[in-house]
This record gives C-alpha cells, structure tokens and sequence, in this order.
C-alpha cells in the first residue's frame, strides 16, 4: 500500500530515504488522479522492499506542493538520494511510470 506522505514527514520518507521514491501528488475531486491512483497501488507492491512508493493530497500538504511548484496533479515526482530525477505529469499507463521508477533501479 502507498504511503501517506504529509508535510510533516515528506523530509523523513522522501528525502532521505536511502531507496528511490516515487511521490504522486493528487487530490479528491481529480478524475486524472483516481485514474492514476491504482496504479500507484500496484507498484507500491510490485516494488516492496526495493523503492518507497507514497501519495500527497494537496489539499491537505500545501506546504510540500508549493515547495515542488506542483500547479498540475496527476504530478508524480521520482526521487533518488533525496534529489528529483525524474517527473511525470498528467495520467499515463502503467508501463511509463514502471519504466520510471525501473531506470532508478538500475
């Protein structure tokens, strides 16, 4: 399952998570994002124990939104070593964002 990443853990679980991180940045009332969402989930288990997969409502986390400059959701950020390496915007198939998150792997 995806983790809630907030404001107020996002340095702890992202940042300095010592895997490569894949953050979807979403909100309720996004029909891209519910489009998106399960996929999300899948990968949270398809890449258990090798990548931290997490979800931020901005609605909830303004703070971490605003810090990444998200303005458009579905944003699904790929970190690694607590840097951006990677982004998608907007909902894609599976394959682009396990292809993605698969390169940080490498």
């Amino acid at each position: 399952m995806a983790i809630e990443i907030t404001d107020a853990n996002f340095e702890e679980v992202v940042l300095k998570s010592d895997k490569p991180v894949l953050v979807d940045f979403w909100a309720e009332w996004c029909g891209p994002c519910r489009m998106v969402g399960p996929v999300v989930e899948e990968l949270s288990k398809e890449y258990e124990g090798q990548a931290v997969v997490g979800k931020v409502n901005v609605d909830h986390n303004p703070g971490v939104s605003m810090k990444f400059g998200i303005r458009n959701i579905p944003a699904l950020l790929f970190f690694k070593n607590g840097e951006i390496v990677d982004k998608q915007i907007g909902a894609v198939p599976k394959s682009v964002l396990n292809d993605k998150l698969a390169k940080q792997l490498a």
